[in-house]
């Protein structure tokens, strides 16, 4: 049996997508409407302090396209947390004209392959911890998809030696490290807990920046020969004083 990667876990993740029911809600009056839209700005305000508590954090984004309208990232300590802050959005007055099109359940993770020898506890170090337990950025764009790693015939990762995987990771990590100051990259690892065994979130000011990243890791074996990838999403911010405008109907 090839040895397992240990992981360095850090907080719970929930990706939440959703459509709006525009039909539903040019039904609402304007002053209902207005209510309603109060009611999630007071929800999303919560969230800031979290996040500026360094309690937690999250990401809140329009998606561009028909996979959805909305996107909502949770990160919190632990599940039963996300369990509540998914009830109470979902009490919001705002969610009868929200149609749920995709979640995905994670916890932001670090693998060992690319770590060096070391005697300290990793989750006192400044920088793991920063990583495991992120202030989600403000960028302007945002891209998110779930991957595997392949498990066919010859292709398949799991039969690879622990040596040959870090081999193939550092060359990998190389080229996410060439976007630094472009792109933000958070990896949340899903084995056991959604469909795919990784999420990944990606943050830019320039859209453009996740096109090149990811045709460029294409070309590279861990990508080209053993990823599996899923929908991908993408989308521009979007901030609290600009709900009004967004929900606007008339």
């Amino acid at each position: 049996m090839n040895e397992a990667a240990k992981t360095l876990d850090g907080w719970y993740s929930l990706h939440l997508f959703y459509a709006i029911d525009w039909t539903s809600l040019k039904t609402v009056p304007e002053d209902d409407r207005s209510t309603m839209i109060n009611e999630f700005k007071t929800f999303l305000e919560g969230l800031e302090t979290v996040h500026n508590n360094k309690e937690g954090s999250h990401a809140f984004y329009n998606i561009t396209g028909q996979k959805a309208d909305l996107m909502l990232w949770f990160l919190r300590p632990d599940v039963k947390q996300l369990n509540a802050l998914e009830n109470e959005f979902n009490k919001l007055d705002i969610s009868d004209f929200l149609i749920p099109t995709y979640s995905y359940v994670s916890i932001v993770e670090l693998s060992n392959y690319l770590a060096g020898d070391s005697d300290e506890d990793p989750y006192e170090n400044p920088h793991v911890k920063a990583r495991l337990y992120p202030e989600v950025p403000r960028s302007e764009y945002v891209c998110f998809y779930p991957m595997d790693k392949r498990r066919d015939g010859e292709d398949n990762w799991y039969m690879l030696d622990m040596d040959h995987r870090r081999s193939l990771m550092r060359s990998h990590g190389l080229i996410g490290r060439s976007y630094a100051g472009k792109v933000k990259q958070f990896i949340t690892g899903s084995v056991g807990l959604d469909d795919y065994e990784w999420g990944v979130t990606l943050f830019s000011d320039d859209m453009l920046q996740f096109k090149k990243l990811i045709y460029e890791m294409r070309f590279d074996e861990v990508s080209a020969r053993y990823g599996d990838f899923g929908a991908f999403y993408v989308g521009n911010i979007l901030n609290i004083d600009e709900l009004d405008t967004f929900f606007q109907l008339n």
